[in-house]
């Protein structure tokens, strides 16, 4: 792999209308590069320019047709969709796509099975490119993950963990994930490649929960130790409550396995730099102004 000059051709972003594939097409866009972004409602994505439509997931003509003229592919999209990607993309297009280290868990999944899917349709192809599996992406607008869990803080008084909250993980800002994106497009990348993206601070869950608390503005709240089994009934109980966000079996689970990386291969290849969770919550709550004081 070698660093290349910056390209002027556009970048055909699939996903486009995805949290992901706006960063991209936004940070793409402030660096004066051509965008093509394609997305399966175009009524989600009204503001994008040169908009073109195509479902993974449907007949291959429409998507064939809109990357019949790319040469570099950025796929936001899920993984599982990556076999759809490489049926269609032109033979010399380079390709970067979002994987997840979902492909990591213990508890198998649809999610984490169709990442695996897609990485291994991708290594097999031969093709020129890289999958980056991030880690949980924050900060994004309008993401799921800090922002939910400081909504499901709002509502206790304590914070309910398996195993008291030990086990480690390694967010990453949303930010980054668009750094390490465009940095994999200025790559002259030699046959496929996966790697793992992260955030530069592996912490307990717990610690991670006091300092999303923090950022939203919430009380200090202790961590208190349930089975397994009791969160699952508690948020079975609690999901028809509402205002308050739904939590999966298989999320209680994961709350037990360590989910901390090596980001050196990110450091080095990409020369990406993340920033610190405090640094990126910080951005996430008080930069959108979603810090607001409770109890």
């Amino acid at each position: 792999m070698r660093r290349t000059q910056p390209h002027t051709d556009p970048v055909h972003v699939l996903g486009a209308s995805g949290r992901s594939g706006q960063a991209m097409c936004r940070a793409l866009a402030l660096r004066g590069t051509p965008v093509v972004p394609i997305v399966r409602n175009p009524a989600r994505a009204k503001n994008l320019p040169n908009l073109r439509v195509a479902n993974l997931e449907g007949p291959t003509g429409p998507l064939r047709a809109a990357l019949a003229d790319a040469t570099r592919i950025v796929c936001t999209a899920h993984a599982r969709h990556i076999p759809a990607l490489l049926a269609t993309a032109p033979a010399t297009a380079r390709l970067v796509c979002l994987g997840s280290t979902r492909k990591f868990t213990r508890c198998p999944d649809d999610h984490g099975n169709g990442v695996l899917l897609g990485e291994q349709a991708f290594l097999a192809s031969g093709r020129s490119g890289v999958i980056l599996h991030p880690t949980m992406i924050y900060g994004a607008q309008g993401e799921n993950t800090v922002q939910r869990l400081a909504a499901v803080l709002r509502h206790l008084p304590f914070t309910p963990l398996p195993g008291g909250g030990r086990a480690l993980v390694q967010p990453i800002w949303q930010g980054d994930v668009t750094a390490c994106l465009v940095a994999a497009l200025n790559r002259a990348w030699d046959g496929p490649h996966s790697m793992v993206i992260a955030g530069a601070d592996a912490l307990p869950y717990r610690q991670f929960a006091a300092m999303v608390a923090e950022a939203a503005g919430l009380a200090p709240r202790p961590t208190i130790s349930l089975p397994v089994g009791l969160l699952m009934r508690l948020a079975r109980m609690a999901a028809p409550v509402p205002g308050l966000p739904r939590v999966t079996p298989d999320e209680i689970r994961r709350l037990l396995e360590n989910k901390d990386f090596d980001i050196a291969p990110m450091r080095a290849i990409l020369a990406v730099q993340p920033i610190g969770l405090a640094e990126g919550l910080h951005h996430t709550f008080f930069d959108a102004g979603l810090n607001t004081p409770h109890g």
